[in-house]
This record gives structure tokens, C-alpha cells and sequence, in this order.
């Protein structure tokens, strides 16, 4: 599904619905559902990444849930907003300290009012066997919007509570969105 959201924004109830309505059949019970915000683009080991990335809300993920998904992938950092995880003020953090400092000067106040639970997302997903996968990027700009069979091919990791994955989306070519240029990988494709 393609919602496109900028800095700290929150993936809302709204923004899954109205996203949904424009894939053909909308999200079904079981279906898999990966989330473009647009911020596949800005991929790698950088603030605009990884400090200021937006988030799946509390309210979206109870969505995913009460609809049944097999899973969700998303185009970010981690299945919560930044500012949920102890990159901010929670458990053990911040670890981010800075992003504390920015939130504070931009909003007025400490970014616990606005996030006060300690990965919220995680607990309501895999609470409730949702899978998630983080860090969805390659083409997936290609197939956004559309319905396709998706794989996902994990690491084996002996006793391992998650691992990296390949992500696959097997698509009819007269599907594929053709005005996405292809993706040129400046260190190689591996």
C-alpha cells in the first residue's frame, strides 16, 4: 500500500483505510500487507532514516489485527515509531538523545506525552501472531498499490527470534508500476 508520510508522522486508522480502498479487493483476512511510506528511498545508516523515521500508530496496529492479517512489512526502521523504542525515553534510552532534544524544541514537550509505551506496535502484532518484517526496500516502489503473492525467505537462525529475510512479490509484468525507474544499486546487488 502506498501512504507516503514525512518525518515522526504516525501510519493512522485513515491512512490504512483510504490506502486499502485503492487495492483491488482492499485487505483481506490473511493477506499479507506491506507499507511504502516513501522511505525505502532514504535507506541506510543515517539520521533521516533511522532517528526521524515515521511509524505505525497503536490504533493501526490493533487495525491490522482486528482485521486478521497474516503480517505486515513496512518501508521503516521498525514496526513502532522511532519515538516508542529506546532510541527516545524509553526502557534503557535514550540512545538517541538528540532526537529527544529536536522533538522537544519542535513540539514543546517531551516526546513521552505523545509516545508513552515502550513498543506498543511489537506487543499488539506479534501479541496477536501478526508477523512483521522491517526495512521492506529494493523495488517495492514497483508493486506498491497493488495485489501480488508475497514471500518472504528467512535466515536460518537456530533459536533466533527474528532474522532478516528476503522479500519477494511475484507479480504479473502488466502490473508492475511502470513509472518507477529501476533501482541502481551504487555498491553492487548481492
Amino acid at each position: 500500500m502506498d501512504i507516503p508520510k514525512k518525518h515522526w508522522e504516525l501510519i493512522t486508522v485513515e491512512d490504512i483505510e483510504n490506502a486499502a480502498a485503492k487495492v483491488e479487493g482492499g485487505i483481506q483476512e490473511g493477506d499479507w500487507v506491506i507499507i511504502c511510506t516513501g522511505m525505502n528511498k532514504r535507506w541506510g545508516e543515517n539520521d533521516d532514516y533511522f532517528a526521524y523515521s515515521p511509524g505505525l500508530s497503536i490504533e493501526g496496529a490493533h487495525w491490522f489485527v482486528d482485521h486478521k492479517v497474516k503480517g505486515v512489512g513496512f518501508d521503516l526502521q521498525a514496526l513502532d515509531h522511532i519515538l516508542y523504542t529506546y532510541a527516545a525515553e524509553h526502557g534503557p534510552g535514550p540512545y538517541v538523545p538528540r532526537i529527544v532534544e529536536q522533538y522537544i524544541k519542535e513540539f514543546g514537550h517531551s516526546p513521552l506525552e505523545d509516545f508513552p509505551e515502550w513498543e506498543p506496535v511489537h506487543e499488539i502484532l506479534l501479541g496477536n501472531n501478526v508477523m512483521g518484517i522491517e526495512n521492506i526496500g529494493g523495488d517495492v516502489e514497483k508493486v506498491k498499490g497493488q495485489r501480488f503473492t508475497f514471500c518472504a525467505f528467512p535466515l536460518r537462525w537456530y533459536m533466533g527470534d527474528g532474522t532478516i529475510v528476503r522479500a519477494v512479490a511475484f507479480i504479473d509484468e502488466d502490473k508492475i508500476n511502470k513509472d518507477v525507474p529501476d533501482r541502481v544499486y551504487k555498491y553492487g546487488v548481492y
